[in-house]
């Protein structure tokens, strides 16, 4: 037996078989570890117990446990100086099982070791590779071991800070259910309104508006899913089209020395060597959730979607308060009118086709009775040739008219049945060909309509404006005509001439699409680069008829 008393640093609890883990709660560890801090600072060993905890870890990282039957194990401060024999060869079998992607059942305390060793850099290379190690064991046992959830969406965050992995704070919110720390929140929302504004998600939103919106009957009601998709995309929207009149959007102007310093300690109530990475970290951020007006216009913007999504869904009632600007509360609206609209277009059910069996029946027989005539068609000719070959050999011999038998005669109502069989055969072969030129005209035409599709792909267009107003333009609508197609350009053409249903709609056969879905394009291009809706109906917007008074036509 191996001898534990160098390293029991607070008790041993030896639990009997008849007592069930599960049912004993694990009190909370932090006050045991300030008094062990406290107590080895008296006798001068500040945090011993941690580096010797780093050092054993970093001995034994390459064990390889072969399978054994797992023991119960429960501590207020779990390290391997606490574990018995059986403990330690079912906790080796355990971290190697999981290594290998097997996340077998295990106690609480078992599971909090292995994520002390990833945390102080053991068992992996690269900051990254440690990251996915710890966010799949919170992913595989936060349902079965509820009270890590606790921990882990606190350590998670000191690695990733740590190690300087911050694009990660997204996946990590969005596994705490949409928690982070207030300052981390902040930091992060400052982020992604500076960078990519697609990763707005409602749940971070949610600490940013003025009243609790779970509350509200809509999004108890079904409401919350069709938020959550809708949110995000409304954000992108608001923000887009207030980088138009201001150039931080939707984000509040940042003055210098307005941002804040934290300094946060590391890897709470774990065991963690200090040593290694320090004992804080700091970061700066702005304190967005303090800003009045820009809490006050993120509510306004949820409470206009939500409103607009009642309205289309039927959903009876609107919530009440302060609106939003009358030109941002209308660009959300058709955004959302016009997302909705293709949404509900996509869902739709595909039509149901029903084959009918006595006409598939009939066409069967047809098609076995013009094989047929073919097939009488093929023999008829042979013999026809035999015959004629037999008469012109005739010909040449005189006929003894006494001998010859006389050859059978046939009135008009009494035909010769061979004859009628040739008739029908011909009558088939000639229907037959010309199926088989109209086949071939028909591939023809679409192979000629498929090269001019092709063909007018292929010639590239830009949107131009005449020399004198290009260089006045706004950036925003160059950017714009840049990610233009060719069709995008040609339909534009369109809506600016006289005719332009009949030519959307040739446009549109054209280039293999529908009208209404050339026009959705070119209204999202326009979301993405004017923030607003280029196209209102089926025509250029008006307030948008001056700027293009000046295009160059094709």
């Amino acid at each position: 037996m191996r001898d534990h008393s160098e390293q029991l640093e607070f008790m041993e609890i030896d639990i009997s078989e008849d007592i069930e883990p599960a049912s004993v709660r694990i009190p909370d560890r932090s006050s045991l570890a300030n008094h062990s801090r406290e107590a080895y600072i008296q006798t001068g060993a500040v945090l011993s117990s941690e580096k010797r905890f780093v050092e054993e870890a970093r001995r034994l990282a390459e064990v390889i446990g072969e399978e054994t039957l797992s023991v119960p194990f429960m501590s207020y401060w779990p390290t391997y100086g606490v574990m018995n024999d059986a403990q330690l060869r079912w906790y080796w079998y355990w971290r190697t099982e999981v290594r290998q992607g097997n996340y077998l059942d295990v106690d609480l305390s078992y599971l909090f070791v292995h994520i002390y060793e990833l945390i102080n850099g053991i068992g992996w290379l690269y900051p990254e590779q440690g990251y996915e190690q710890l966010k799949q064991l919170w992913i595989q046992y936060r349902e079965r071991l509820p009270q890590l959830n606790t921990y882990m969406q606190e350590w998670i965050v000191d690695f990733v800070l740590v190690h300087e992995l911050q694009p990660r704070l997204q996946e990590v919110m969005l596994l705490a259910g949409g928690y982070l720390p207030a300052p981390l929140l902040d930091k992060e929302l400052q982020r992604i309104m500076e960078g990519n504004a697609s990763d707005f998600t409602l749940e971070m939103l949610q600490r940013y508006y003025d009243y609790d919106i779970s509350l509200n009957t809509f999004y108890r009601d079904g409401g919350k899913a069709v938020m959550e998709r809708y949110i995000p995309q409304v954000m992108v929207v608001a923000h887009t089209y207030m980088k138009r009149t201001q150039p931080h959007g939707l984000l509040p102007e940042i003055s210098l020395g307005a941002e804040r310093t934290m300094e946060r300690t590391l890897f709470r109530k774990a065991v963690y060597d200090e040593s290694i990475y320090g004992r804080s970290v700091s970061f700066t951020y702005f304190p967005l959730g303090e800003q009045t007006d820009f809490v006050q216009r993120l509510t306004r913007i949820y409470r206009c979607t939500e409103n607009k999504l009642r309205e289309l869904l039927g959903f009876r009632g609107r919530l009440r308060g302060k609106t939003l600007e009358p030109d941002l509360a209308r660009v959300i609206e058709r955004y959302i009118e016009k997302a909705y609209a293709l949404e509900q277009t996509e869902t739709a059910p595909a039509p149901v086709i029903q084959i009918d069996t006595a006409k598939l029946a009939s066409l069967q027989e047809d098609s076995e009775y013009v094989r047929k005539a073919l097939t009488i068609e093929e023999t008829e000719h042979s013999g026809f040739d035999s015959a004629s070959e037999a008469a012109a050999e005739s010909e040449t011999i005189e006929p003894d008219q006494d001998k010859m038998p006389a050859a059978p005669r046939f009135t008009e109502q009494q035909e010769d049945p061979s004859r009628e069989q040739a008739n029908l055969a011909a009558t088939t072969s000639i229907e037959a060909e010309e199926m088989n030129e109209l086949l071939e005209a028909k591939s023809s035409v679409e192979s000629e309509v498929q090269f001019l599709r092709e063909d007018a792909a292929s010639a590239k267009i830009e949107l131009q404006w005449d020399e004198s107003v290009s260089a006045s333009l706004q950036q925003e609508w160059h950017d714009f005509a840049g990610r233009l197609e060719t069709r995008h350009v040609k339909a534009v053409q369109v809506l600016l001439g006289d005719h332009v249903d009949a030519e959307l709609m040739r446009l549109a056969n054209e280039t293999g699409t529908m009208p209404a879905l050339l026009l959705d394009e070119i209204n999202d291009i326009a979301m993405e680069t004017i923030g607003d809706l280029l196209i209102d109906g089926d025509r250029i917007a008006p307030e948008y008829m001056d700027v293009f008074e000046h295009v160059k036509r094709c």
